[in-house]
């Protein structure tokens, strides 16, 4: 993956025409042994999962009320592990899926790889093109999932594993 160095702002308030906030998730830890720095996808999938899994029950939703789920900066690999755990569950997301850090680049003019890494992968996409689309009406509900490894260079080199956390933000179009 590619580290993407942005930044997004959003300006939340009770008034004004939308995008609204209609509800969130926090995610928890989540530890399935992934042990490989370059592999952060992987380690962040699990805790993604469980993240959509406890918003959708806590919320009584199904993914069909969303027109796209959004995770942070699984990038293209993760995405398909994600995907994958999620089939073996009997949870259907493979159409309506979509990563940040495979978003951020054109994999096909651009040598990414699995995609962009980091938290700019969500601000810039998110406050930079979904919000956006929200707005013009595009997109009427999304599920915006941040993702996050919890590594640090001195645990990865003591063979630690690296633990993943997801939270979850509901977005109605404005």
């Amino acid at each position: 993956q590619r580290t993407v160095t942005g930044a997004g702002a959003a300006w939340v308030t009770r008034k004004g025409p939308g995008p609204r906030i209609a509800g969130c998730t926090v995610g928890t830890v989540k530890d399935y042994g992934i042990k490989d720095a370059n592999n952060m996808g992987a380690a962040m999938a699990p805790a993604a999962l469980a993240t959509i899994q406890r918003h959708m029950s806590d919320l009584n939703k199904t993914p069909s009320d969303y027109d796209m789920i959004i995770t942070g900066d699984l990038g293209i690999h993760g995405r398909s592990v994600l995907l994958n755990i999620a089939e073996q569950k009997g949870i259907h997301l493979k159409n309506i899926l979509v990563d940040c850090g495979a978003l951020i680049f054109d994999p096909k003019t651009q040598d990414v790889h699995s995609g962009g890494s980091g938290c700019g992968c969500s601000a810039v996409t998110l406050c930079g093109y979904l919000l956006e689309k929200l707005k013009r009406g595009d997109l009427g509900n999304i599920l915006f999932c941040g993702t996050g490894a919890l590594l640090s260079p001195t645990s990865t080199q003591q063979g630690k594993s690296i633990p993943g956390v997801c939270h979850a933000i509901s977005i109605t179009g404005g």
